[in-house]
């Protein structure tokens, strides 16, 4: 088994050394995401709720979820009545 590992230890270093070393640095890559020099966007600002409701009535809150200033929550229940609610809150 040791001999197995060696062997193939051995077979990985030289052809690295024939290609230089450029197959394990693609092959390390994750893609357009490394080459990409864009900034990630800020999404701390993009707040959303659901507010659940027991009823179709939509008068006695229930429940709530959602993310506020980047901060995700959660409390009560969920029901099929809710309503959905977007943007920054401040």
């Amino acid at each position: 088994m040791q001999a197995r590992n060696f062997i193939g230890s051995a077979l990985l270093a030289a052809g690295m050394l024939v290609s230089g070393g450029a197959a394990a640095a693609e092959a390390s890559e994750p893609g357009h995401l490394a080459l990409s020099e864009e900034a990630l966007p800020d999404r701390t600002v993009q707040d959303f709720e659901y507010t659940y409701y027991s009823d179709p009535s939509m008068t006695d809150v229930i429940g709530g979820q959602g993310r506020s200033s980047g901060s995700w929550f959660r409390w009560g229940t969920t029901s099929s009545y809710y309503d959905y609610t977007s943007g920054p809150f401040y």
